[in-house]
């Protein structure tokens, strides 16, 4: 890329406040961003080759509240990364890192942290010291278990497919704000899934397609038909794909309120932006939707 061009990049990023360079072939995070550590918000530079993050100068960058770096070539972030106090979204997709920085957790405003598609082995302790960690998103990884800390998680929602687990600590269920939790492919038998997380947990969203165990035996679980006005993991199939019916046949049968979430949990169109107060995971996931069907009277 020319200087030229990036010097008009720079010019832009000064009167906006947002510096965006995707897809140029970078191999080296711009020094020429030097110019803007007190006034850009957002750093996008997905889609290039950054080997690493200079430590001197990516901890200087204050008011930044987004950083998107996803399909680089990182493989270790630097400490000074904590210094960004104000960072809210943090996307990392696709390079190739195994572990997180121990300081880490100091990120104290993060809300959305994506980590998909690298080659992370554990779930990172640090995300527990995160108190305002909404959506993690750490799929496609090779994480084998889930500890006894998943337990201090202060998330909303948690993405763990595709990775390698085959246990999972009794203590997911004690997540105060756990509402979306998503296992599917992979090596979780039936038998290593905790009981509690229908029975005894304020997950509201559960996806275990592609493990080893077929979806019907979640039937014979306790908690299965569990339903309350804000909660309910009835799990069918639908087309080959894992269902959460969230059915409110008995307590919103007055409201005319019904419907049914297919493929993944994900969501296009919610029609009853009222029910919003009720189901707040809706509103954490609100971004991800594709398919909910008409809301129609279930008598």
């Amino acid at each position: 890329m020319g200087n030229s061009a990036l010097r008009a990049h720079v010019e832009t990023a000064q009167k906006t406040g947002v510096f965006q360079l995707k897809e140029r072939g970078l191999t080296e995070f711009p020094a020429e961003l030097q110019k803007l550590t007190s006034n850009l918000r957002t750093i996008d530079l997905s889609n290039n080759k950054i080997e690493s993050l200079p430590p001197t100068l990516i901890g200087k960058f204050t008011l930044l509240k987004s950083l998107s770096l996803n399909n680089n070539k990182l493989t270790v972030l630097p400490d000074e990364l904590c210094n960004l106090k104000k960072l809210e979204t943090l996307s990392l997709n696709n390079n190739h890192l195994r572990e997180l920085p121990s300081t880490f957790g100091q990120l104290s405003a993060l809300k959305t942290l994506s980590l998909s598609g690298n080659k992370l082995g554990v779930l990172p302790t640090q995300l527990c010291s995160l108190r305002h960690l909404d959506v993690v998103d750490l799929s496609k990884n090779q994480i084998r278990s889930i500890p006894d800390m998943v337990g201090e998680l202060q998330v909303i929602e948690l993405n763990l497919n595709q990775n390698q687990i085959s246990q999972i600590s009794v203590k997911i269920s004690c997540c105060p704000r756990l509402k979306v939790l998503r296992l599917e492919e992979n090596c979780l038998e039936l038998s290593m899934l905790p009981q509690s997380i229908l029975s005894d947990s304020q997950i509201c969203l559960l996806a275990v397609e592609g493990n080893l165990f077929e979806i019907k035996k979640l039937r014979e679980l306790e908690g299965y038909d569990k339903v309350t006005v804000v909660k309910c993991l009835r799990v069918t199939e639908v087309k080959h794909s894992v269902v959460l019916e969230p059915c409110f046949k008995r307590n919103l049968k007055d409201k005319n309120r019904g419907f049914q979430i297919v493929t993944d949990m994900n969501f296009r169109k919610l029609p009853f932006g009222s029910f919003l107060k009720f189901y707040p995971a809706l509103g954490a996931i609100i971004n991800q939707v594709s398919t909910v069907l008409n809301s129609r009277d279930l008598a």
